[in-house]
């Protein structure tokens, strides 16, 4: 090849990306909508595809069998408890039908706030790296919007027109009042920046780039729900626990 040559650029897979994410979107947009067994039913798909890549990523990294059983068993508590949250939020499980799957929508769409946040947030301001060695990427600038993207999907999810667009329901509503609303901002961003630092951490342990391939350009499902699974699992702690 001649100095002059131009060297093949790469194929660009931002047609397969968008393709994958409108199915993902409408699947999971059909599922809240329908609600119920349908979201039940996503919940529970998206739980064991999840739990084969976790122990794809286990034996990535775990050499002997008992350490293996070990982080099978972690990942089951871990995955389980996160769906027994959703689902307990979604309405599904009995205990808590009187607001259909709106706590469950609410919690889903922070995560997906803290995501939007912390993308813009970081792009626009950069700045020092929360842990270059485990995720070059997350910058404490983007953290913090994060947390604004996260307070401000909840403010929106919690507005009384919100839940009678999702209820059809003309009903006394209390909204949620600014201070708890920053206070769940922060948690919920840094619950889910903890569940994508653990997953990235498991990855680099098993020297993988993806979780998986289920996704066409997207990688598998665990790095898509990393964040969600993390701030899903102490919402089942502290509904277990009675806090909430």
């Amino acid at each position: 090849m001649s100095g002059d040559e131009a060297l093949p650029k790469p194929r660009s897979d931002l047609g397969l990306r968008t393709l994958s994410g409108i199915v993902m979107l409408a699947l999971a947009l059909g599922a809240i909508w329908f609600g119920g067994w349908f979201f039940g039913g996503l919940i529970a798909s998206v739980a064991v595809g999840v739990f084969f890549e976790w122990i794809k990523l286990v034996r990535g990294f775990v050499t002997n069998s008992g350490g293996r059983g070990l982080w099978y068993l972690g990942g089951l508590g871990y995955i389980g408890m996160a769906c027994f949250a959703l689902l307990t939020l979604g309405g599904v499980l009995p205990s808590h039908t009187e607001r259909g799957i709106i706590p469950a929508l609410s919690l889903i769409t922070m995560v997906i706030g803290t995501d939007i946040g912390a993308y813009f947030a970081g792009r626009t301001f950069g700045g020092p790296k929360i842990a270059p060695r485990i995720s070059p990427s997350k910058t404490w600038s983007g953290l913090f919007g994060g947390m604004t993207g996260a307070a401000v999907m909840l403010a929106l999810t919690s507005s009384e027109q919100f839940y009678q667009f999702w209820t059809d329901q003309n009903v006394d509503f209390q909204p949620v009042g600014i201070l708890p609303t920053v206070i769940a901002g922060v948690v919920v961003a840094a619950t889910a920046q903890a569940g994508d630092f653990f997953e990235s951490w498991m990855k680099r342990r098993a020297g993988m780039k993806d979780s998986g391939s289920l996704i066409p350009g997207h990688g598998g499902l665990f790095d898509r729900v990393d964040g969600l699974l993390g701030v899903s699992f102490i919402a089942g702690i502290l509904i277990l626990a009675g806090v909430a």
